[in-house]
C-alpha cells in the first residue's frame, strides 16, 4: 500500500525506562507496545528512524527561489548533513555564542522504509515509512565558507530536528508546511509549491544512491527562513503529519580559535535576513 494512502498511522519513539520503545499516540498519552499507557507530556522523545544518511535539497520551493532573486530551476543540488545533527521534538537546538545568525528553515522530512535503488517516480511512494516535520537548522555565520557544501552552516550538532513521529496514509502533496516561533508563524508554504516533487527527488537520487530503510532527505523549505535567538521556542508544522518543537539555547564558543571563524559580511546577511 502506498504512503499516501489508506488510514492515517503514526509511530513515535521515545526513551522509556532506560530503552528505547515505539509507540502510538492515543490522544494526551501514548500507548507501549506492552499496551501500557504513559503521559505523552512527559514523554522523553527519540528521532523516529535511524538514517545511514541525511540528505537534502538546497532550493526547492518556489517562493524561496523568489526571494533568492534567482532564475527558475532547472535540475536540483543536494548536500549531506552528518548522522550527529538529528535531533528529536523537545530536544534542545544549539547556538554557539560566537554566532548569531542560526536560522530556522522548516521542512517535510520523507524517510525510506525499504531498499531503494533505480526506483522510478512512480514507484517512489510504495518505498517510503511516511513523513515526519524537520527543522534544517543552519549557522549562517558560516556562509562565507565550504563552497555550497553546508557543512558547517547546516552541518553542527543537533541542526536536524525530526518528528514527534512517521505519520503514513496522508497524500502529502496536499498538506502545507508551517514554522513558528514563540506561537507566531513566519513561514508558510504549499507542499505544492515545490518545484522538485518528493518523487523527483528520489527517483533522481536512487539512480545513483543506494536509499537504506531510517534515511532522510529533507524536500526543502518555503521563504522566510530567518534568525533564531536563544530563548525562542520554534516549531515546524506539517499539516496532517504533526508539529515538531523546539527550543534554542546559548552554548559556548569553540574552545580553539583555528580554521574558518563566524563573519558578518553581505553575503551572510543577504541569506539570513533576507536581504536580497
Amino acid at each position: 500500500m502506498s504512503v499516501l494512502t489508506g488510514p492515517r498511522e503514526e509511530w513515535r519513539r521515545i526513551l522509556h525506562e532506560g530503552a528505547p520503545q515505539w509507540v502510538r499516540p492515543e490522544g494526551d498519552r501514548l500507548r507501549l507496545g506492552d499496551g501500557r499507557l504513559v503521559e505523552e507530556a512527559a514523554a522523553i522523545y527519540l528521532p523516529p528512524c535511524e538514517p545511514t544518511k541525511i540528505i537534502c535539497i538546497h532550493l526547492n520551493y518556489d517562493s524561496r527561489r523568489v526571494e533568492f532573486k534567482a532564475p527558475p530551476l532547472v535540475t536540483p543540488t543536494y548536500f549531506q548533513k552528518p548522522l550527529t545533527t538529528l535531533n528529536s521534538h523537545r530536544g534542545h537546538v544549539s547556538r554557539p555564542a560566537d554566532c548569531q545568525y542560526l536560522n530556522y528553515e522548516g521542512e517535510i522530512a520523507a524517510i525510506v522504509g525499504k531498499p531503494m535503488r533505480n526506483v522510478a517516480r512512480e514507484d517512489v511512494w510504495d518505498h517510503l515509512a511516511g513523513f515526519a516535520a524537520a527543522n534544517d537548522v543552519g549557522a549562517q555565520d558560516f556562509r562565507d565558507t565550504d563552497a555550497g557544501s553546508m557543512l558547517r552552516v547546516k552541518g553542527q550538532d543537533g541542526f536536524c530536528p525530526v518528528g514527534p513521529g512517521i505519520v503514513r496514509g496522508v497524500d502529502i502533496r496536499e498538506q502545507r508546511v508551517r514554522t513558528y516561533i514563540n506561537g507566531q508563524v513566519v513561514q508558510d508554504g504549499p507542499v505544492s509549491e515545490m518545484v522538485f516533487p518528493i518523487d523527483y527527488i528520489f527517483a533522481d537520487l536512487s539512480r545513483h544512491i543506494t536509499f537504506l530503510p531510517g534515511d532522510i532527505v529533507l524536500t526543502g523549505t518555503p521563504a522566510n527562513s530567518r534568525p533564531m535567538t536563544p530563548g525562542d521556542v520554534v516549531e515546524v508544522e506539517v499539516t496532517g503529519v504533526g508539529r515538531l518543537a523546539n527550543t534554542v539555547q546559548e552554548i559556548p564558543a569553540p574552545a580553539h580559535h583555528v580554521g574558518h571563524q563566524p563573519t558578518d559580511t553581505l553575503a551572510v546577511r543577504r541569506v539570513a535576513l533576507g536581504q536580497f
